[in-house]
């Protein structure tokens, strides 16, 4: 086991990225970890052999291993790619790879990979106060997480995470990707109510965080891309 202790940046200033967060509703906080600690997580996400391709069709999920998707047929392949496509076309879609962390905090302390440590780390009384600040709320007390992958011809529609029950307050997309292009796709995109959109590269140890609802998507990555798209993701919840 990778030996996995997160510290949160002691230098970052809470109040001056409320401040940010205030105006527009999302923030991008830049060196969240120590160096070491995005490092060590980095290298434990690229080296998992458990990611699962997550794609939707309608309200429902499919999840295929990679050892799955290597025995299909060509055919059987096409076939999907023209179901993702057809979904994509005019409604919610999304194709991607994830490794899933338990909402129970004993589970996560037993399984102690380090995505489950980062897992609690989010829920730490320490981190909890910091990201309570930025977003102006005292009522988060509970981070979900998963860690998605992002590869070649990987996409997510736009939605606005706005599920009732599920106490959502903020959302958070924490990049683990050393070196990325705008020209590689996989910006998470913010759709604004004029037609346009404001794009963020996923920069390595940044946590983007921004307010439910808010409409956002992640552009398809393209086949030039150098690496995956590496990334924990989740909400910050009130339940």
């Amino acid at each position: 086991m990778i030996p996995f202790s997160p510290r949160l940046n002691d230098s970052l200033d809470a109040e001056a990225l409320a401040a940010i967060f205030r105006r527009s509703g999302r923030v991008q906080i830049v060196d969240f970890l120590d160096p070491a600690s995005a490092a060590t997580l980095e290298r434990s996400l690229l080296d998992s052999d458990q990611w699962m391709q997550l794609i939707n069709a309608g309200d429902k999920v499919f999840e295929l291993s990679r050892a799955t998707r290597a025995g299909f047929e060509p055919d059987r392949v096409a076939q999907l790619q023209e179901a993702i496509d057809a979904g994509a076309r005019w409604g919610f879609q999304y194709r991607y790879e994830a490794l899933r962390v338990s909402d129970d905090d004993r589970e996560r302390a037993a399984a102690a990979r380090p995505l489950d440590i980062f897992a609690q780390f989010m829920c730490s009384p320490e981190v909890r106060r910091f990201l309570c600040i930025v977003i102006g709320s005292g009522a988060a007390c509970f981070a979900d997480a998963q860690a998605t992958c992002y590869s070649a011809g990987d996409f997510l529609t736009g939605h606005d995470d706005n599920v009732v029950g599920k106490g959502r307050l903020a959302a958070y997309v924490y990049n683990l990707t050393p070196v990325w292009r705008l020209e590689w796709g996989g910006l998470l995109l913010f759709h604004e109510s004029d037609g346009t959109a404001s794009a963020l590269i996923p920069s390595f140890n940044t946590l983007n965080l921004f307010a439910v609802p808010q409409i956002h998507s992640v552009s398809m990555v393209t086949s030039s891309t150098a690496a995956p798209r590496i990334s924990v993701t989740g909400w910050l919840r009130s339940t």
